[in-house]
């Protein structure tokens, strides 16, 4: 029976990440700012005893290790960890201020770290485990107004890579997904922000992603489901770019 930790897992992608899990009769964890919205997950899955929830505040790593030792108390061991959470503000190198950047270092760059840093000691002691990324096509160099974003996006690809090279003769496996724009709960209410509506975005997204339309939040699960699984034994330091054909 294997164990997903999830760094998210209340809405966007990592909730349909969770749901996939459960349906593979998974032990999950995850967490979250909202204990509510979690309580709802998890009274609709039907599946109570699979389902670990850890609110925590990613600007901090206070809860970090909490989380860690909760679900190993709860579930014993970590077959996979998937680094969804992450943040997206709008600010180009000019405009970009103090706290915007200290926010998406923290919530991108610091949380994944030192979540990874306990993980990796179970899974060394395990001899195997999977990790897996979740990316971006912002990694390379970014749009204008996202070079903090573009910045962590990249470092975790180096970090994944880093994995990958140094533990592998521990059986531990590390991938990076780059996924492209989505239709996630966060984009849309991002874009509400700036006065888009949700088929205004989806009809600008159509002319500039190649396979014209944007991703939906099931898209990147085939994908996902393979690196948990056992299939994936021999694929590791990998990146896989789910992106409708888009590079920024």
């Amino acid at each position: 029976m294997k164990t997903v930790m999830i760094l998210g897992g209340t809405k966007g992608v990592g909730k349909e990440i969770l749901k996939a899990s459960l349906e593979k009769g998974y032990n999950v964890a995850f967490c979250g700012r909202d204990a509510e919205v979690a309580s709802k997950i998890i009274e609709s899955s039907g599946k109570k005893d699979k389902l670990y929830f850890h609110k925590i505040d990613l600007n901090s790593i206070d809860g970090i290790e909490d989380y860690y030792k909760e679900t190993i108390t709860r579930f014993k061991k970590i077959d996979a960890l998937i680094l969804y959470a992450g943040i997206t503000p709008v600010a180009s190198l000019i405009d970009t201020d103090e706290d915007t950047y200290d926010k998406v270092f923290n919530v991108n760059l610091k949380a994944p770290y030192f979540l990874i840093k306990h993980v990796l000691k179970s899974m060394v002691e395990q001899k195997g485990g999977s990790i897996l990324f979740f990316g971006s096509a912002h990694m390379d160099y970014g749009q204008e107004d996202r070079t903090a974003y573009a910045l962590t996006k990249g470092t975790l690809y180096t970090l994944s890579t880093h994995i990958a090279h140094h533990y592998a003769k521990y059986g531990i496996r590390s991938n990076y997904l780059v996924m492209g724009w989505t239709s996630t709960e966060g984009e849309l209410k991002l874009r509400e922000q700036e006065g888009i509506s949700e088929a205004q975005l989806k009809s600008d997204a159509s002319t500039i992603i190649p396979m014209g339309r944007m991703l939906t939040p099931y898209d990147p699960l085939p994908a996902v489901m393979y690196f948990i699984s056992d299939d994936s034994a021999m694929t590791t330091g990998s990146i896989m770019r789910i992106t409708g054909g888009e590079f920024i």
